[in-house]
């Protein structure tokens, strides 16, 4: 068949474009030939009132079609007629075509009718082979299901959860989907969610119990941790100890020195055991033994489920509730006996925390423990703030402070900042030193009141170790013969022992502290309790208790022998802060008791000066204007002379040497100046050479007196005995002289009249008369020549007054 001819668009002629009616219709062609809408022109037409017209339009349109449509028709009938022919020619061998494959079809049938029937067989037979192997395989896939369920059971019997999981997650991924049983994939579908359910609430129950259990191990970890801390520093203490005697033992001779090694033992802070349960490890079971298995074990559990970062929350949570509640301070317990529990508590804590950051695989972060960290040293510190501010009793503050030191030993091996904690202990060094000057001034005042003034004995020589040995009181190295007494009395060894507390009081508190060198803050508290506490005791002692020469004069061998002690104190501090010996006695400073002692001195002295005055009183017996200078002097110098002989012989047995000699000293000035005084005084008128010689005669016994005190002093010591008594020697010198005019010059009177004052030089000369001057004395030498000696005094009395 021919294929049509494309179609195209007809527009047909138009023959007069004039008119309108053959345009209309040209156009109504056109469209129709497009294949556009003709309602425009019908609709034109009805409002034209012209409908025939369009009518006529087509049917014209309909005619000039018809013509070619016979064409087309009479083109392809030819085509027609010549295909029928070529069928039919074709009829004859499809015929023979048909009778050709009937025959094939029938011999094909009788040959494959045996086939099909074997191949049914072999079908069937493959399919129940097929049935069968997936019925073995079904088999197998149960009971390797039923022995992984088996196996769960057994383990989560065992409380062994993890591979319990182990054999459910692997149900769940292997057998979930290839399971041919129904019924066994609801069981499975139930029970799995069930089973780690189960193992979930299983493991919290034994995370919950740790957390119950960990807070009492916790408690007993710190004092275990902090026990060995206080060991250590006591195995310390006896080591530095040792090193202070080799050293002093070195410093006073460099033989018989011996040198020893010592093994120190392990803290046990490093004891872990690797052990542990399901592969756990405990985190160390070493001196520290605490078991963090329980822990370790829900973590891993958790991780297993995929609730790893809930469990670190829950975790975290927990243990700042705990550490919120060790916070908790007691109202009806005194602080000073809980506060080893309050220390304890949290570094257990913080102790297990350290092992826990370090062993738990990313369980708790660094930053986590930090931030605990920073909260429990933020409430350490208010806590000991405000203890401390109530806190009146310094033992109680040391108790505290050393335990919180410790506490800061302990924590800071395993890595935490203390500093805080000894800030706060610094900040209240100085409450914590007028605490205990307070206490101190309390046993000193109770101590010097209990003092009966009298000479300690000692029957045993542990009493003598225990009150003088230790304190280094000794003047010799020699051990005394027992029973011992003393030249002081009980108060001295009572009042060493109350410093000696304090010095280690106050090293105890200043060490361990952070500051290293700090020496100079024990030496100024030392010298504040000598000198306001101690010699302040002593001077009110002094001023308000003493009631005679023998009081008094202990109380000055007292304050001898608390000379001794106190370079005992400084040198004690100083071993006690780890300072050399001799760096210590390169800044020795000046005896701090000084008022005391002057006192002390003074108070004796003026004792003795009032019983000297007694006997001076016998002065007044002398004879001014003797005939005669008297012989082995005046009455009132022997009586002198006996006492201070009396004194002498008592007062060696219990005051130093340099004691005795500035009492003596000040009693024989005194003598001098009374000696003087006599002269000067409105009972004495007159005077003459006579009294004067007998005067010296008393002077010479005085200073021979002096003298003999060369053995037991020596002889500086004695001649400055002697040269208490220079006022009266002098005076006396001058009165005695032929030349009393050489006072006025000045080389003389330095030398030999430097201890007089001319005003009384003018007031005793104008007393002093020669025998001459006696009534009727000068009948038989009237008109004589003038006493040569008496016109220089009289000389030497003018020009002194003009002088003054």
């Amino acid at each position: 068949m021919n294929t049509s001819k494309m179609r195209r668009k007809v527009v047909p002629a138009v023959e007069n474009a004039d008119s309108a009616d053959k345009l209309d219709q040209l156009l109504l062609s056109a469209a129709i030939c497009n294949g556009e809408d003709v309602g425009p022109f019908v609709r034109k037409g009805f409002a034209s009132g012209k409908p025939e017209t369009v009518l006529h339009h087509l049917r014209h349109f309909a005619r000039s079609k018809e013509s070619e449509i016979e064409d087309v028709c009479r083109a392809h009938y030819e085509d027609f007629i010549t295909a029928v022919d070529d069928l039919r020619s074709l009829l004859s061998d499809v015929d023979s075509l048909k009778s050709s494959l009937s025959n094939s079809n029938s011999q094909l049938q009788s040959v494959a009718v045996p086939l099909l029937t074997t191949l049914d067989s072999f079908v069937e037979a493959r399919n129940k082979c097929k049935n069968i192997t997936l019925a073995i395989q079904s088999l197998r896939t149960c009971v390797q299901l039923v022995e992984l369920c088996s196996r769960a059971n057994r383990h989560l019997s065992e409380n062994n959860f993890y591979m319990a999981l182990k054999c459910v997650d692997s149900i769940e991924r292997e057998f979930m989907n290839k399971t041919p049983s129904t019924t066994l994939r609801r069981m499975l579908e139930k029970q799995i969610p069930a089973i780690r359910s189960h193992i979930e609430r299983k493991i919290n129950k034994e995370f919950g119990d740790w957390l119950v259990e960990i807070r009492v191990v916790s408690r007993n970890l710190g004092q275990l941790a902090i026990g060995q801390a206080s060991a250590s520093r006591q195995r310390e203490e006896e080591l530095r100890i040792k090193q202070r005697q080799a050293e002093e033992q070195s410093r006073l001779s460099l033989r018989d020195c011996v040198y020893a090694l010592e093994e120190e033992d392990d803290d046990g802070f490093n004891g872990i055991s690797d052990d542990g349960k399901d592969g756990y490890s405990n985190g160390g079971n070493g001196m520290l033994g605490f078991d963090l298995t329980p822990l370790y074990r829900a973590y891993h559990i958790n991780q297993t489920l995929g609730l790893e970062d809930r469990f670190k929350q829950y975790y975290f949570e927990n243990r700042k509730l705990q550490l919120t509640s060790d916070f908790q301070v007691s109202s009806m317990t005194p602080f000073l006996e809980s506060h080893q529990t309050f220390f304890a508590q949290i570094a257990g804590f913080f102790i297990v925390e350290d092992r826990v950051l370090r062993t738990g695989g990313g369980l708790v972060s660094k930053m986590e423990v930090e931030n605990l960290w920073d909260t429990a040293m933020s409430k350490m510190c208010s806590v000991l703030e405000d203890q401390f501010s109530r806190m009146q009793t310094a033992n109680h503050l040391l108790l505290i402070k050393d335990y919180v030191s410790l506490l800061g030993v302990t924590l800071r091996r395993y890595g935490y900042p203390v500093e805080a904690l000894l800030d706060v202990l610094s900040k209240h060094r100085d409450k914590y030193h007028e605490l205990l000057l307070s206490d101190c001034r309390k046993q000193i005042t109770e101590a010097l009141a209990a003092d009966k003034f009298e000479q300690m004995y000692m029957k045993k020589e542990y009493e003598y170790s225990m009150n003088v040995l230790s304190f280094q009181l000794q003047t010799s190295n020699i051990m005394p013969a027992f029973p011992y007494v003393a030249p002081f009395s009980c108060t001295v060894p009572d009042c060493c022992r109350i410093v000696r507390s304090f010095i280690e009081d106050s090293v105890s508190f200043m060490s361990h502290g952070g500051q290293l060198d700090f020496y100079d803050v024990v030496k100024k508290y030392l010298d504040r309790l000598l000198t306001e506490v101690l010699d302040g005791a002593l001077l009110k002692l002094i001023n308000t208790s003493i009631a005679g020469v023998t009081q008094a004069m202990q109380m000055a061998a007292n304050m001898a022998v608390f000379e001794r002690a106190c370079d005992f104190f400084f040198r004690h501090a100083a071993q006690l802060s780890g300072i050399p010996l001799r760096m210590a006695e390169r800044g020795r400073r000046l005896f701090p008791l000084t008022k005391a002692r002057d006192a002390a001195e003074e108070m004796l002295s003026g004792l003795l000066k009032q019983k000297v005055d007694g006997f001076l009183l016998l002065i007044e017996n002398v004879n001014w204007m003797a005939d005669d200078p008297p012989q082995g002097g005046n009455e009132y110098v022997h009586e002198v002379i006996i006492f201070l002989e009396t004194l002498v012989s008592t007062a060696q047995q219990i005051l130093p040497v340099q004691v005795l000699k500035r009492v003596l000293q000040d009693v024989l000035f005194h003598i001098s100046e009374m000696i003087v005084g006599a002269l000067l005084g409105e009972s004495v008128k007159r005077f003459n050479v006579n009294a004067v010689m007998g005067l010296d005669v008393d002077i010479r016994m005085l200073e021979s007196f002096a003298e003999n005190q060369a053995p037991l002093l020596s002889e500086s010591d004695a001649s400055q005995l002697k040269a208490a008594l220079a006022e009266s020697r002098q005076l006396v010198n001058l009165l005695l002289s032929n030349h009393p005019e050489n006072f006025l010059n000045p080389v003389i009177r330095e030398r030999s009249y430097n201890a007089l004052d001319y005003r009384k030089v003018v007031t005793i000369s104008e007393k002093m008369r020669d025998q001459s001057d006696r009534l009727f004395g000068s009948f038989g030498t009237r008109g004589s020549k003038q006493n040569t000696k008496k016109k220089s005094l009289d000389a030497l009395i003018k020009r002194l007054k003009d002088v003054n």
